[in-house]
């Protein structure tokens, strides 16, 4: 599985500590993904490893032995609080420190919404200056809320959980990292994932977490301005131009009234598309 994921179209592989290893595999599967983060060629893609809460038997040793090991970035599950990322920040810059890294080379991914308490502290957890990233996780939030279902029958959240999505969106873009929609867990449903894909690229995540290789193209294909969307962003920006030199910021462009908005959504357009076309080259 790890030597086919190098060859999978996605951004960043997450490797994961947590979930995915029975409490007795915890040493030797650690001690495996750091010999792998050394031996293997990733490329383009970023290196991730998403650690046992620090609170657990585990954590410590796997921040302190992962940090180690040289990763892009740590995906820090079951955070509660800014008390928290300073606390597994200290343990990083420490191991930074062992291994001569510059403090603060490696980057935190949070899963920020694993419990009801969390919830209130995303904003300020999203500003320490290691988070480059913020996702949010149905799953374990179910489990805080004593929750019975986390979809309707149409498959769409329930009102809580889609207050959380959006609490977390506003979080991450409010203190200028990285919104990453939640995995779609019905992996056989790519109808389903199309649909909320589409969404979140609409309300504004820049990427979504995926857990089987069938997603990520799926997922590709929603965050990804296609050919269409960049044309009409270049002619938006070129009108901008043109209006401009007779002093002009708001004007009718193909019968829509646009403005200042509308030119930065097409600027971030094109900076999307300049930077995936910089990735794939």
């Amino acid at each position: 599985m790890f030597s086919k994921a190098l060859a999978l179209p996605a951004d960043a592989l997450i490797l994961d500590l947590e979930d995915s290893v029975v409490p007795e595999n915890k040493a030797a599967v650690r001690a495996e993904v750091c010999a792998w983060l050394g031996d293997s060629e990733f490329g383009t893609k970023q290196k991730f490893v998403r650690i046992n809460p620090l609170d657990s038997e585990w954590g410590r040793d796997d921040m302190e032995a992962i940090v180690a090991a040289g990763p892009d970035g740590i995906v820090l599950p079951k955070v509660e609080d800014y008390k928290m990322i300073v606390a597994a920040s200290s343990l990083a810059a420490t191991a930074e420190a062992n291994k001569k890294m510059s403090e603060g080379a490696t980057e935190f991914l949070l899963i920020a919404t694993e419990s009801a308490s969390a919830v209130f502290n995303l904003e300020s957890m999203a500003q320490h200056p290691r988070v480059t990233g913020m996702s949010w996780g149905a799953e374990d939030l179910a489990v805080s809320l004593g929750a019975r279902r986390r979809r309707d029958d149409n498959g769409e959240y329930l009102p809580v959980f889609q207050q959380v999505r959006s609490l977390c969106l506003l979080a991450a873009v409010a203190s200028g990292v990285q919104p990453l929609d939640a995995v779609f867990t019905d992996v056989k449903n790519h109808k389903g994932l199309e649909a909320e894909c589409g969404m979140a690229a609409d309300m504004g995540f820049t990427g979504k977490l995926t857990i089987h290789p069938d997603q990520i193209e799926i997922v590709n294909r929603a965050f990804t301005p296609d050919e269409l969307a960049i044309n009409e962003a270049r002619e938006l920006v070129a009108a901008f131009e043109e209006h401009g030199k007779s002093g002009k910021m708001a004007f009718m462009h193909k019968g829509q009234m646009v403005d200042v908005p509308h030119l930065k959504q097409a600027k971030k357009v094109l900076e999307l598309a300049a930077h995936i076309s910089g990735q794939t080259s």
